[in-house]
């Protein structure tokens, strides 16, 4: 039990870790203190369904439809590409609007559904939960269900220590200066996001 539970918790941290379309995302909600836990919890429940979905074999299904991974990956390119320009925009509003206190909260619909889209639309996800964890899932035999929970735990553990923890970081986002540079950063994390997405494709 507690050597799959460990490899899963250990790998899930690993390939969450790194800074990401969906991170910058859940960090820059996390430092307006809007509708955290509903995104924390939405990023974190779409992970532990596509793990689960990889561990019970759903990687074996998706090889055989390749024409489903090229149109997740267009359109996941769409929307960095989109969202990247938004941001951009953002930057160059009047430093006024960069305030969390003087902006208008956004809804929680829409919120929920760019972090959903920004889950769901990103093909990396499916490599990293569906193929990488499923595939290295294999390997457990009867410990498989300890490993998945193993890499379930560690996004909810991530995401939600983002989320929550980024309150710690509003001492220094007060100075509209540093939302400029947050909202500049976001925009090259989506459009080199875009990017790889594309290169990728070229050299497939």
């Amino acid at each position: 039990m507690t050597a799959p539970l460990l490899a899963g918790f250990l790998l899930g941290l690993s390939l969450i870790l790194p800074i990401g379309a969906q991170n910058a995302f859940v960090l820059r909600i996390g430092l307006r203190g809007e509708h955290v836990f509903a995104v924390c919890l939405a990023c974190a429940l779409s992970d532990a369904v596509l793990i689960l979905a990889g561990v019970s074999g759903f990687a074996q299904i998706a090889a055989r439809l390749p024409w489903a991974e090229m149109a997740m990956r267009y359109a996941g390119v769409a929307f960095l590409v989109v969202y990247g320009a938004r941001s951009f925009m953002a930057a160059l509003r009047p430093s006024d609007s960069l305030r969390p206190s003087d902006s208008a909260p956004a809804a929680l619909g829409r919120v929920v559904l760019t972090s959903l889209a920004l889950t769901w639309l990103n093909p990396h996800v499916y490599l990293d939960t569906v193929v990488l964890i499923g595939s290295i899932s294999t390997q457990f035999d009867e410990g498989k269900r300890w490993f998945a929970a193993g890499a379930m735990l560690a996004s909810f553990t991530f995401f939600f220590s983002l989320g929550f923890g980024a309150r710690l970081l509003k001492p220094l986002f007060a100075r509209p200066v540093t939302w400029r540079i947050l909202d500049i950063a976001i925009g090259l994390v989506m459009w080199a996001t875009a990017a790889r997405l594309l290169i990728h494709d070229s050299t497939v």
